[in-house]
């Protein structure tokens, strides 16, 4: 892995909303750092262990973190800005409101604060290492150091397109997506992790939901969606792939699907359309106990 390059377009592919994460009416709240593409749009505040924004992202209301806070080069942020660690502030990013910083803060040029700032620690104005660099530099203090497993895991977990488990992972919003709380576009794959809470219609390439997930609202996507147990959906389902509904999942509304999956326990209120059949799915215990019976015949 030492001296492999990656392209920066490669870093934030897949959508990802690590477990417990919950959109409130004016923040997104988690447990974990949370990393923001380039030219990203979020209609939110943030409130995250950390938070790293790149390029011209912006976000609508205040980013309240518990560690440090890296905004990149001509960035907006329509509230107030608050770390209990250290700030590292890009050239051109604008603030509408305040500037609150319990550690040192790394500040760049022509950067407009409506509302003043604070900081405990030292102010350096200067321009802080960009998001993607910093990021590169962090991977690669850890290879130096022999840490190729800790690297390699960082990376499955935040950038590998095919993540499957979630557990404390970052929060990743690709480069492009736009979230507010009528819709969450993202320009490829999502991956949600169990007990969130979740509000917008989500458009995405395809879709990987764990379990105990709520969304208030409704799921399109071209290739498939696989939903695990116990979820409510309070929308459509509509997909040109394949769709799996595990035991236990309620869907409020209808779907459509090239073809359907779904377990026997779970529940669709609406029409399911298949042009490639549905299959139910049974408990794995009851297929087991009608072939000892069937063996018990014979």
């Amino acid at each position: 892995m030492e001296g492999e390059i990656i392209a920066e377009e490669e870093l934030f592919k897949t959508f990802v909303i690590p477990d417990n994460t919950k959109m409130e009416e004016h923040n997104i709240v988690l447990d974990g750092d949370i990393i923001v593409g380039n030219h990203s749009d979020v209609r939110y505040g943030l409130i995250a262990d950390s938070a790293i924004l790149g390029e011209r992202v912006e976000v609508s209301g205040d980013i309240n973190a518990r560690s440090d806070i890296r905004i990149d080069i001509w960035s907006h942020i329509g509230g107030t800005v608050k770390t209990k660690e250290n700030a590292y502030i890009g050239e051109f990013v604008s603030i509408d409101g305040k500037l609150v910083v319990k550690g040192d803060l790394d500040i760049g040029n022509n950067v407009k604060i409506s509302d003043g700032f604070e900081a405990k620690g030292w102010i350096v104005v200067r321009n802080p290492v960009p998001v993607i660099a910093y990021l590169f530099l962090y991977l690669t203090e850890l290879l130096r150091m022999g840490k190729d497993e800790e690297v390699e895991k960082a990376l499955s977990e935040m950038f590998d397109e095919e993540v499957e488990t979630i557990g404390t992972a970052a929060m990743i919003i690709p480069n492009g997506s736009k979230i507010s709380i009528d819709s969450i576009r993202v320009p490829s794959n999502a991956v949600i992790g169990s007990d969130c809470r979740l509000v917008g219609n989500i458009r995405a390439t395809s879709l990987d939901l764990a379990n105990g997930t709520t969304l208030y609202g409704s799921i399109r996507t071209m290739d498939a969606v696989n939903l695990g147990e116990n979820n409510t959906i309070h929308g459509n389902i509509v997909s040109r792939g394949n769709v799996h509904i595990h035991k236990g999942t309620h869907v409020l509304g209808e779907i459509n699907a090239s073809s359907i999956r779904i377990h026997e326990s779970a529940r669709v209120d609406g029409v399911m359309r298949a042009s490639g059949g549905i299959v139910f799915e049974r408990e794995e215990e009851d297929v087991l106990n009608e072939k000892e019976l069937m063996t018990l015949d014979i």
